[in-house]
Parts: structure tokens; sequence; C-alpha cells
């Protein structure tokens, strides 16, 4: 067997154990929440007032998809969507005040669980693993995504 020498196969465990770990740690906050629904929160906590298509762009996620994510945290309260001042063809979001303070709060706890998802590799390790990733997905990062 190879596959477990193929960067695909590595990356896919890497999503895993990046997935658990976040799960984890949600569920011990008692949170329902995902990492996408986190990278969207995010996105729109930097970008108030961006619409789905932005978001989608922003976190690098799929345009038809965004749609479910964005419903997803509008139920839970975490969102607003109105429509445009400038276009009233456009909706915009904002998180919610429910949504600030829940991103407030757990922010600080998704950074210290970044050393978690890389165990093996140390600070200078996990440095330049990162700047590595970066580089790795900048020919394919749609502009504005911040991933470059």
């Amino acid at each position: 067997m190879m596959v477990y020498k193929m960067a695909g196969h590595l990356i896919r465990r890497l999503n895993q154990i990046s997935t658990h770990v976040f799960a984890q740690h949600m569920q011990q906050s008692g949170l329902d929440l995902t990492p996408v629904q986190f990278a969207a929160m995010d996105a729109i906590a930097a970008n108030p007032g961006i619409d789905q298509a932005g978001v989608a762009a922003k976190i690098a996620y799929d345009r038809a998809t965004i749609g479910g994510v964005i419903d997803r945290l509008l139920k839970k309260g975490y969102v607003t969507r109105q429509v445009s001042t400038q276009d009233r063809r456009a909706r915009v979001l904002h998180l919610s005040n429910a949504g600030q303070t829940l991103f407030e709060d757990i922010f600080p706890t998704v950074q210290a669980l970044q050393d978690e998802i890389l165990p093996g590799l140390n600070a200078k390790e996990r440095a330049l693993f990162m700047e590595l990733a970066r580089k790795a997905v900048a020919p394919t990062s749609p502009q504005g995504s911040g991933d470059s």
C-alpha cells in the first residue's frame, strides 16, 4: 500500500484531524458549530455587509453550497441577511449581536486549538508547514480569499 505516502492522502488525513479537533472543542463548549460555519462567520466579521458569493470567495468554498451554510447560521441566530441598500437584488450579511459575541468568545479557543491539529510538529515546524501550505494553495486561491 503506497497511498499513505501521497500528498492527497496526507492532506485528507490532516483535514480529518482538523475537523475532529474543532468538533471536540465545540462539543466541550456546548456549541453546534462547524469549521466552515466558523470560517463564514470570520469572513462576515471581517467584511460586514458582504454577500454570500463574497463569503464563498473569501473562504474558498463552493458558491452552490454556501447558501446552506448561511441558512444554518441564520437559523442559529448568528447572522442576519438584509436587502442591500445599493442593489435591491443583493442580500448582505452581518453577524447578529449573538453571533458577534459568540465569535469573539470562541476565536481565542479556535486559535489555541491550531497546535493540536499538528501535534507531531514543534513551533518552528508548524510555522514552516503553514508557510508551505500557503504557498501550495496560492496558485488556486481566488483573489481576495486571504489564502495567498
